[in-house]
């Protein structure tokens, strides 16, 4: 049996294991008696990759078959700080688990989508998870909370999500909520509108929001930035995503 290696996102760990990315994701989210059933977002992680913090070769060592001969299913190598120490060339694969275990996998590209005009709407997702609002397209989010951060304080690394705004990425203050699902869309609103009265391009919204998300409001794609690029992993389009991957699509709109 081959051995991989996971980077969970919700919580942050790493992880071997002997189950391949569709079964570690119907695992890692469905779970079993000890584990409650939950969304997941996970990376492949090249099972080259060493960093001399993380004992990956003690936790590999430590994955092998139980005596029934079935795969060992989870090795927790490491639970702290590990987006940061991970070279973005590393990572091999994004997958978005539902929570009934639909797991999609996406591929990073450095082309990510080009910033647009309009107000925009990010789940950070680790290695802090604060629902924020923004002036500012995905590209110059990153650059404003990793590259070049205008606080005090830094995030080396971080993953993150644009979420959709509909009509209120254009009139916060009257435009139709629609199938939006978010709380408090009062609070939500006055934010998008102090982004456009006051001299700051992102604004907090819930500073200890869930890291979990409706996926069908995903805007464009899943962001993972460090000091050295961003990557992207683009959705499919709804279209795609009816056609080639129905199950998931169902199971993400439910």
């Amino acid at each position: 049996m081959s051995k991989h290696l996971y980077l969970s996102m919700m919580p942050e760990a790493l992880i071997a294991s002997m189950l391949t990315p569709e079964e570690f994701g119907v695992y890692y989210a469905v779970g079993s008696e000890k584990k409650a059933r939950g969304q997941a977002i996970f990376f492949e992680i090249d099972t080259d990759f060493r960093y001399e913090a993380f004992p990956i070769e003690e936790g590999l060592k430590r994955c092998i078959p139980h005596e029934d001969g079935s795969p060992k299913r989870s090795v927790y190598i490491s639970v702290y700080r590990i987006l940061e120490r991970i070279p973005l060339d590393a990572i091999l694969k994004l997958y978005l688990v539902t929570q009934d275990g639909r797991v999609l996998g996406l591929d990073p590209s450095e082309g990510c989508p080009e910033d647009t005009a309009g107000l925009h709407m990010y789940q950070e997702i680790a290695p802090v998870h604060p629902l924020v609002v923004s002036s500012l397209g995905p590209r110059e989010f990153y650059n404003s909370i990793v590259k070049s951060p205008a606080t005090l304080f830094t995030i080396p690394a971080l993953c993150f999500v644009e979420l959709r705004l509909g009509e209120l990425a254009e009139n916060p203050e009257y435009g139709a909520v629609g199938d939006l699902p978010y709380n408090n869309i009062d609070h939500l609103r006055q934010c998008l509108v102090d982004l456009r009265t006051k001299t700051v391009h992102n604004k907090m919204v819930d500073r200890i929001h869930p890291a979990a998300f409706p996926y069908r409001t995903i805007k464009s794609g899943i962001f993972l930035g460090n000091q050295e690029k961003l990557l992207c992993f683009p959705l499919p389009s709804k279209d795609e995503l009816r056609a080639k991957y129905y199950r998931w699509w169902r199971s993400a709109n439910m």
